[in-house]
């Protein structure tokens, strides 16, 4: 028996309503609709058999949803499986990364380089199939994957920030005589992805900004992890999105005509909505014994993968089987995709030509071509010699930024002006109002997760470095898509998050962030830079966008601060560059070293003036400075000097790695005027004399 999509011993049995009517007259034709249908029920065997020896895994999604991945890779989607880079592909974001398999068996499927060995390797150490799908990075580089995910919710969030960018790049780089960027953005979610309020945030977003170019795949199997999804939701979810403003459709998601249509009269649709697709599935189909159940969300379903194969038609004994007539109809499809890339090359080449200044950005953008941080500080003139809070020294410096990165662009969650991370003359982006897509300023509203994973959709597109600004202490907001980026090193982010400490005064502790800093510092690969005046403010930024494997946090000051006039502002950006260096340098013998970091540098400073023996080494990024080699390190904090202290307006734990005695501030804050809090906390140069005194 073929394998074939009436294969399954339980039919569907839906009521589907379309939410808006089908454009689409042409049905696929009986012999692409036969091959769609086995390479679905194959895909459903791939997944099968890498769960079953792995033991491990989310059965449900890739056997419930196949019939949209064949409609998807074998005709909807285009894309170039030779070249997996390429600028102008669709993109395929799996939201509701547990059900991997599903995406693993389908790049293979398509042509992509993902071997068969490698989905028997599936979860297994160094294999390019891991649990959850891993964005290209130092640990994995499978192919095909366009983010990393599997906190639900976050797909379908990136996902608006990739249309987003895809929204950039139209305005920016197509001309009337050519058109380079014109792709689509796919996500295939499930309930879990829609409970989690990220993914509201985000489809608020892009039904404001009317980001068409938009189309998720709400895989509506009614089921979730523990029980089915009726027992903990009873909104109906599509009405929900179309009142966001977005096109909707409610179509039976094992029905190959209706699954294609659909997705073709949603590519069709320029009408400045973003399109979201309610496909009625069954969970587990074609596993008898659990299908349409919760059980068949994991690995439950092991046992009986024999039985379900031979059900749907698959040669019995056989693992991991791909017909000849599946890897042939790919190889059609890939020509086809072929044939329409080799178009795209000649438009491309045509606009380089037309275009050569823009072709020359656009190269940089996509090969992450800036210049070196050691050149580019060189580049930005002497900042001033007047106090100055770092968040208003940050405005002045971003405006370098964007001139010598011309495909830098920063947004913030209503703090614009508070955050002063607004670009001068860069435009508004988005729709309506006084915006374009070409607006180098985004507006994200009060939201602020959503904010993060959008940031993280516009670094994994690849074209646009991005930085998003609110107060630090509501990075916990977006905490869950900092730890993201920094796993999927996504150096094209960065954070500019302003009133960084007990300073912020009169606004009170739920404002003021005492635990936040250091709370950054220990998520491994997020460089954490909080400068002590306007020159290490400089080589913060210059960090941010010219460091390739990770992002950055950048924390700011409400208050002014003291510039550190006595050393030269070069001096200042270069070892800020470093993460740590010396300040200020002993007079005689060394005695004494005092850590400090942002504004209480200049306590720091202040303290050691009438201390001959006193270092002050200034620490605005620590895991810059461990990263430095062993020779500079002790150059500058010599082990022989054990008689050390160090000073943050922040819980002092992480700083015992570096000194014996640490002025910090272990608890939460009160209302009253920056000044005094700082005082009644310790954060001043007479209570560091104090607390050095009671050293000896």
């Amino acid at each position: 028996l073929a394998s074939s999509v009436h294969g399954f011993s339980t039919p569907a049995k839906f009521g589907v309503r379309q939410g808006v009517k089908l454009q689409m007259a042409t049905a696929i034709d009986a012999e692409t609709k036969t091959s769609l249908a086995t390479a679905a029920n194959e895909a459903r065997g791939l997944a099968m058999d890498s769960i079953a020896a792995a033991h491990s895994g989310h059965m449900g999604l890739p056997l419930g949803a196949a019939e949209i991945g064949a409609v998807l890779y074998g005709s909807q989607m285009t894309y170039n499986a030779a070249d997996p880079k390429w600028m102008n592909r669709d993109r395929f974001i799996l939201s509701a990364g547990h059900g991997s398999m599903f995406l693993y068996s389908w790049l293979n499927l398509a042509g992509f380089d993902l071997p068969i060995d490698e989905l028997k390797q599936f979860r297994q150490y160094h294999s390019m199939t891991p649990g959850h799908p891993e964005f290209p990075s130092s640990e994995h580089n499978t192919p095909g994957i366009e983010s990393t995910t599997g906190p639900l919710g976050q797909g379908v969030a990136n996902a608006v920030g990739f249309a987003a960018s895809e929204k950039m790049a139209e305005a920016v780089y197509n001309t009337d005589e050519h058109k380079i960027f014109d792709h689509h953005i796919f996500a295939l979610a499930g309930d879990g992805c829609f409970q989690e309020g990220v993914s509201a945030e985000s489809a608020a977003f892009a039904a404001h900004e009317k980001l068409d170019n938009l189309i998720i795949l709400y895989d509506a199997n009614e089921v979730t992890l523990d029980k089915m999804a009726e027992y903990t939701q009873s909104e109906d979810i599509l009405k929900r999105y179309e009142a966001y403003g977005w096109e909707g459709y409610d179509i039976d998601g094992h029905d190959l005509d209706v699954v294609e249509e659909t997705i073709a009269a949603a590519k069709a649709s320029d009408n400045g909505k973003p399109k979201f697709i309610k496909c009625n599935t069954i969970i587990g189909k074609g596993m008898e014994e659990t299908e349409g159940t919760n059980a068949a969300h994991g690995e439950a379903g092991v046992p009986y993968v024999d039985k379900a194969k031979k059900n749907i038609g698959l040669p019995e004994g056989e693992k991991w089987y791909v017909s000849e007539g599946t890897r042939d109809f790919f190889k059609t499809v890939q020509e086809k995709n072929t044939a329409n890339y080799d178009e795209w090359q000649k438009t491309f080449a045509a606009w380089s030509e037309a275009n050569p200044e823009l072709a020359k950005q656009l190269d940089d953008a996509i090969n992450d071509n800036v210049l070196p941080a050691e050149e580019m500080i060189t580049k930005i003139a002497q900042q001033g010699t007047d106090a100055e809070a770092t968040r208003v020294s940050g405005n002045k410096i971003i405006q370098d930024i964007a001139a010598l990165v011309p495909n830098y662009v920063s947004g913030s969650a209503d703090l614009h002006g508070s955050c002063r991370n607004y670009i001068n003359d860069g435009g508004n982006y988005g729709a309506g109002f006084d915006k374009t897509y070409a607006g180098k300023n985004l507006y994200f509203g009060i939201r602020e997760h959503s904010m993060g994973s959008i940031l993280n959709g516009f670094a994994y597109h690849g074209i646009f470095k991005i930085s998003g600004s609110t107060f630090l202490v509501f990075v916990d907001y977006f905490r869950p898509t900092i730890r993201v980026a920094s796993l999927s090193e996504l150096n094209r982010v960065s954070y500019v998050l302003t009133h960084d400490s007990i300073g912020v005064g009169e606004d009170g502790p739920t404002h003021q962030p005492v635990e936040t800093v250091s709370g950054l510092r220990v998520i491994p690969n997020l460089d954490v830079y909080r400068p002590g005046d306007a020159e290490e403010t400089v080589a913060a930024m210059v960090h941010s966008v010219t460091r390739k494997d990770g992002p950055t946090a950048l924390i700011f000051s409400r208050q002014n601060m003291a510039q550190n006039n006595d050393m030269d502002y070069m001096e200042r950006r270069t070892g800020a560059l470093k993460g740590g260096y010396v300040a200020k340098k002993e007079s005689a013998d060394l005695e004494l070293i005092i850590l400090a970091t942002g504004s209480e540098v200049e306590h720091a400073l202040a303290a050691a003036a009438d201390m001959p023996g006193a270092r002050v080494v200034s620490m605005p990024c620590m895991d810059v400075f461990d990263r430095q080699s062993d020779e500079y390190k002790e150059e500058v904090l010599p082990a022989a000097c054990t008689k050390r202290i160090a000073m943050e307006a922040g819980v002092s734990g992480l700083w015992y790695k570096y000194a014996s005695k640490v002025v910090g501030v272990d608890k939460f804050g009160f209302s009253a005027p920056g000044g005094t809090v700082m005082k009644e906390y310790g954060m001043t140069a007479d209570n560091l004399k104090a607390e050095i005194a009671s050293m000896d």
